[in-house]
């Protein structure tokens, strides 16, 4: 299993547009093949600053939706409203404590 965290800062006077985005993409990205879990946190101090949380079968299933013309769209829409550079990491669970 592969977890994707994307780590975003956007304009404060962007996060709306950017909430309406995810909305509008969120069941869609649950949806592709192989994406088992999809989160979407916000910082509690800084409050434009979102990441997402995903579960992925393996590289090949997140670089299948990377490749989509969902990812495409979403990303475009989604990168205008940056007030930074995005943090992407891609990792693995080695233990969990429940």
């Amino acid at each position: 299993m592969l977890i994707r965290i994307v780590r975003m800062t956007f304009q404060p006077d962007k996060v709306a547009d950017f909430l309406t985005v995810f909305e509008e993409s969120k069941e869609k990205i649950r949806a592709m093949p192989g994406c088992h879990r999809l989160e979407l946190l916000r910082d509690l101090d800084l409050p434009n600053v979102f990441m997402t949380y995903s579960y992925w079968d393996d590289a090949t299933a997140l670089n299948r939706y990377r490749d989509s013309e969902l990812f495409k769209t979403t990303w475009a829409k989604t990168k205008v409203l940056f007030a930074d550079k995005p943090l992407a990491y891609s990792v693995e669970r080695l233990q969990e404590l429940a």
